[in-house]
């Protein structure tokens, strides 16, 4: 039996999320540069980088008010932080004033600059590198962690106020795009689920890059895929064939739709680990369509996203 309402209580978190990001996109809310750019301690480094780091490339700036070429490289990554306008993140770490993370992290001198994905850390550059050699390693890093683990940063306009968040909860008069959603959304009510794609597709059609009609086509497809299919079957096929990536995708769908989480991420993590070439990548793609019915804040896809670096890495 498929658990139709488990998959839709999974994506609930997200999808509430994604609404309230809509409409403080459309009310002018959003995240201000200040928040771009922010100093980080031993106690907030759990919550301001590591889960943070689950959504926005978080680049770390390692430095010390004694330090000269630190006073090159900081105004450098923080102008560039700014310009590139919640594409990443820079967390600042005053070394003399945080000796754990600057031990933890294996620092040996400074400046140095780390990156964290998905909560690991990757390390960039030390020293006082030139603006063009850190604008490349920065694209490499934002294409990374979309490529690889579906993060992506959220475009921020440069004249956002913090006192916007308010604004969110302002009534909205309703446009197309609402009427257009709340369509689709019926129709994934209903069970309509070809009728839901076709809907959910028309609107990221206007505009692909509408986070709640992303989240409602990953579910109404997800739903198809397992319509109507042979579980014990497919169960089966996975058990006897571990290196089977069409059988491990077939069985983390039913996982999945089971109300089965952690058994849907951990199957396709494993798949990714014992492959290579196209079937780790259709595995690794697949895993990260997943995410998208269950939300990025929910703490099993965080923990997915962390094992899921560790074997690519």
């Amino acid at each position: 039996m498929v658990d139709l309402a488990a998959v839709k209580a999974a994506g609930e978190a997200k999808q509430k999320a994604e609404r309230a990001r809509a409409e403080a996109a459309r009310t002018g809310g959003g995240v201000t540069p200040g928040r771009l750019i922010f100093n980080v301690d031993e106690a907030g480094f759990q919550q301001d980088v590591l889960q943070r780091s689950t959504e926005v490339p978080v680049v770390i700036d390692f430095w010390a008010e004694w330090c000269e070429p630190c006073k090159q490289l900081g105004p450098v990554l923080e102008r560039l932080a700014t310009e590139y306008a919640g594409r990443f993140v820079l967390a600042k770490i005053d070394v003399d004033a945080n000796q754990m993370l600057f031990q933890q992290f294996g620092v040996q001198g400074i400046p140095a600059v780390f990156a964290v994905i998905a909560g690991q850390p990757v390390p960039l550059f030390q020293g006082a590198a030139p603006e063009a050699q850190i604008r490349q390693v920065l694209d490499q890093l934002i294409q990374a962690a979309e490529q690889q683990f579906g993060i992506v940063g959220t475009p921020v306009e440069p004249g956002a106020e913090a006192e916007a968040d308010e604004q969110v909860e302002q009534a909205v008069p309703e446009s197309p795009r609402d009427i257009a959603l709340a369509a689709a959304h019926q129709a994934l009510d209903a069970g309509d689920l070809s009728g839901a794609v076709r809907a959910y597709q028309n609107v990221l059609a206007d505009d692909p890059a509408d986070e709640e009609a992303r989240l409602g086509l990953a579910q109404a497809q997800l739903l198809e895929r397992v319509q109507g299919v042979d579980a014990a079957q497919v169960r089966k096929a996975a058990a006897e064939s571990p290196a089977d990536v069409k059988a491990q995708i077939a069985a983390a769908d039913l996982d999945l739709v089971g109300g089965h989480v952690e058994d849907a991420f951990g199957r396709l993590v494993e798949a990714v680990r014992r492959t290579a070439g196209e079937d780790r990548n259709a595995a690794r793609v697949h895993l990260l369509s997943l995410f998208d019915v269950i939300g990025g804040e929910d703490p099993r896809v965080v923990a997915a996203r962390g094992a899921l670096a560790r074997v690519l890495f």
